[in-house]
């Protein structure tokens, strides 16, 4: 869930032109190290909300949800969420009974359902394979009475039921049908219990490669940073070897010989592009910039045995 609002939030931003290039590599890094954590590790493939529990049972009991229909009790914030796994699962059909019409039909619209009163439960009943249930009603709302009767139209064609809601919304008599598979909130919370076991390890690995993504893109994010230094000492670099080219080029034209003028050419290049670095070095060595020699150093990947640069200096810019 929140991956999709990040990816949501990324989008609208792109599309608004707020994102800038440092939040956009760092939007793009976090999506794919999402992917791999979810790719790589197994930390997806148990539910741990109670949700996402009831739906996984759901398919353990229907192995083609294609075919089933669903009835929600309730329009809250956990009915919501299970109507969205649902329907992402691509369950056939759901309807979403609820107290007020006006709710359920605010929920129905999200999911392409159809919206019904508490009243029509029995008629809809018949029809659903899958009845799951969370409302805030102090006393039940689907008694055993009106469970035997569905059963009976549909020729005693397995129901799985779920009651998620605290007091229960389904009377526990309802569990004694041989048709019906009732699970209560109690069950769901032991299947995340030992769902969560099993994650531990796939979280331990999550965590390890999201570490791992961070630590990637600070380095990425720390070569970007040398990015101008090195187009502006290219294009300077480029300059001066296009001044010593056009002047080799003009000592040709008047006649010079070509290997006078290579000569020349490779004198005055090496020259001009140690200069500045000479004269830069030279400073540092009297401002007792020892660190800036040993950058310098390392820079230029000189030997580690050879003098320093700045001893030599004084003949690179003559």
């Amino acid at each position: 869930q929140i991956l999709g609002q990040m990816k949501s939030a990324f989008a609208v931003a792109r599309e608004a032109g707020t994102l800038g290039p440092l939040l956009g590599r760092l939007f793009q890094a976090t999506f794919s190290t999402a992917k791999t954590v979810r790719t790589d590790t197994a930390i997806g493939e148990n539910p741990v909300s109670v949700a996402f529990a009831a739906v996984s049972l759901a398919k353990q009991i229907f192995a083609d949800l294609h075919r089933s229909q669903a009835l929600l009790i309730g329009a809250g914030e956990t009915i919501s969420l299970v109507a969205r796994h649902l329907h992402d699962q691509g369950i056939k059909r759901i309807v979403v009974a609820n107290r007020t019409l006006e709710r359920a039909s605010s929920l129905a619209e999200q999911f392409g359902a159809h919206a019904v009163l508490l009243s029509e439960i029995p008629d809809e009943l018949v029809n659903s394979d899958i009845v799951i249930s969370s409302t805030a009603s102090q006393l039940p709302i689907l008694g055993k009475g009106a469970v035997e009767r569905a059963l009976k139209q549909r020729k005693h064609k397995p129901i799985f039921m779920v009651d998620i809601a605290v007091p229960r919304d389904i009377e526990p008599e309802v569990g004694e049908l041989d048709d019906v598979y009732l699970y209560t909130v109690d069950d769901l919370h032991e299947v995340i219990a030992e769902n969560l076991k099993s994650r531990q390890g796939a979280a331990q690995a999550a965590e390890e490669l999201v570490s791992a993504g961070a630590q990637d893109f600070m380095l990425r994010l720390r070569e970007l940073a040398a990015v101008d230094v090195l187009k502006a000492y290219r294009q300077q670099a480029e300059r001066l070897r296009d001044e010593e080219l056009n002047k080799a080029l003009r000592l040709l034209n008047n006649g010079s010989s070509a290997e006078d003028v290579l000569a020349l050419l490779a004198r005055g290049l090496t020259n001009k592009l140690l200069h500045a670095p000479s004269v830069q070095l030279k400073k540092f060595s009297a401002d007792g910039r020892v660190d800036a020699l040993g950058v310098a150093q390392e820079l230029f990947a000189l030997d580690e045995g050879a003098p320093p640069a700045s001893t030599h200096s004084s003949s690179a810019h003559k």
